[in-house]
């Protein structure tokens, strides 16, 4: 059969566009897939599934001849199934709305849940930075605290943690009050009604830690947040130490400069005193404008720390001066709260005032209310935080896959909880 040069012409041209349909629709095909193998993996009781986990096995001869090692997705699938952890909740389960803080490891957010419509404040963190800082039992640490003391009045409430392969989420009650820190910025100093009245939900919290064998070891006004009605609540646990009984000592350097216990900062065996210490600490600060060692020069305050006393001006009463004087004893053995912990402070004259039953259930009218109008009013954050741009990465997964992020991947095991289904977002 004879084929004329025109139609050799029209048959190549036809090929080409065979082809070049054929390359599109595998392209489109592969993408498709990979979108698809993605949404599998952060399934992990699909992936459990025979059929599924036979789809998804590699045959780890095929690349032994590979130049640049095993592909992308490979290592992104081998990452991703050490997160084999059951979680009711993923990071596009929320519009994530305004950040409201910034730390060394990444943000806090304030973020809408699609389905409830309720707020949070979600804090996400970056695992190659915790990693590349050795801060990863920390992270763990301040996750296991905020499990033990959800039902606290006075500290911070965790409702969810889960993790991607490459970022951690809490999931935790927001909090629009502002920092103590910012209300005390503003008003310079606080009359005692006012100080007793947040001393002593700060001392319930602590003491509450303390019966869980937990030391804070941070106590600051920046930790301290307000709620809309004005309530203390505790917050980052970062800086806790766990399990350590009653007589129990550590020897762990940490906590910020003007708070540190003199103990602390002769680098001495130190017990649950210290947050005694720092409430000591905040209770001078409210009550007279700084901290009570403070110096812009850091060796003259640490100086001060451990030699100097504080000074009590007249304008507080005798009990709020003997209150500061037992709680800024420089010798641990002999501060209030050694032997009975806080029932030594709930019963000091100081806080007779106090009502200690309604305080606990918030009974007592705080003496100050925040303004606020609604969980979007964010006037009491910091604007330097809430102007940043919030980034679209928040809901998914970095495919850039290095060896820090692999080795990130898999060092949180047992990150993620979630409460019973029946408590599912209360």
């Amino acid at each position: 059969m004879a084929v004329t040069e025109a139609g050799c012409d029209l048959t190549y041209c036809r090929m080409r566009g065979i082809v070049a349909v054929l390359t599109a629709f595998i392209k489109e095909r592969k993408m498709g897939l990979n979108d698809f193998i993605q949404k599998l993996v952060s399934t992990p009781h699909i992936c459990q599934h025979v059929e599924v986990n036979n789809f998804l096995k590699i045959d780890e001869n095929q690349n032994e001849d590979t130049e640049n090692g095993p592909p992308e997705s490979q290592v992104y699938l081998k990452a991703r199934s050490s997160l084999a952890e059951e979680t009711q909740i993923k990071p596009y389960d929320f519009d994530y709305l305004k950040i409201i803080g910034k730390g060394s490891f990444g943000k806090v957010l304030l973020a809408r849940h699609k389905e409830t419509t309720r707020y949070y404040a979600v804090k996400v963190l970056q695992k190659k930075i915790i990693m590349k800082k050795k801060e990863h039992k920390h992270i763990m640490a301040e996750r296991s605290v905020l499990m033990k003391n959800i039902k606290h009045p006075f500290l911070v409430g965790l409702h969810y943690s889960f993790q991607t392969t490459d970022k951690l989420y809490f999931v935790l009650d927001y909090v629009n009050g502002g920092e103590l820190f910012y209300h005390l910025q503003r008003e310079r100093i606080f009359l005692e009604p006012r100080a007793r009245f947040y001393a002593a939900e700060i001392a319930s919290a602590l003491g509450y830690l303390h019966s869980l064998h937990i030391v804070y070891r941070d106590l600051k006004p920046e930790n301290i947040l307000l709620d809309s009605q004005g309530h203390i609540v505790l917050t980052d646990f970062g800086l806790c130490k766990e399990g350590l009984e009653d007589n129990g000592t550590t020897t762990t350097f940490c906590g910020t400069p003007e708070y540190l216990a003199p103990e602390v900062l002769q680098k001495q065996a130190y017990d649950r005193t210290v947050d005694w210490w720092c409430l000591g600490s905040v209770l001078y600060e409210m009550l007279y404008g700084l901290p009570p060692f403070y110096s812009r020069n850091t060796a003259e305050m640490y100086n001060n720390i451990l030699h100097k006393s504080p000074v009590l001006k007249p304008n507080v009463s005798n009990a709020g001066r003997d209150l500061l004087e037992g709680l800024l004893q420089k010798d641990r053995t002999k501060r209030l709260g050694v032997k009975d912990d806080f029932l030594e402070l709930k019963y000091h004259s100081f806080f007779s005032p106090i009502n200690w039953e309604d305080l606990m259930a918030k009974k007592i009218t705080p003496p100050y209310i925040p303004s606020v109008s609604g969980p979007t009013d964010l006037r009491h954050f910091d604007p330097e935080f809430t102007h940043l741009p919030v980034s679209s990465s928040l809901c998914t997964e970095t495919l850039t896959v290095t060896s820090s992020v692999t080795e990130a991947a898999g060092a949180f095991p047992g990150f993620s909880y979630g409460p019973p289904a029946e408590h599912f977002f209360m």
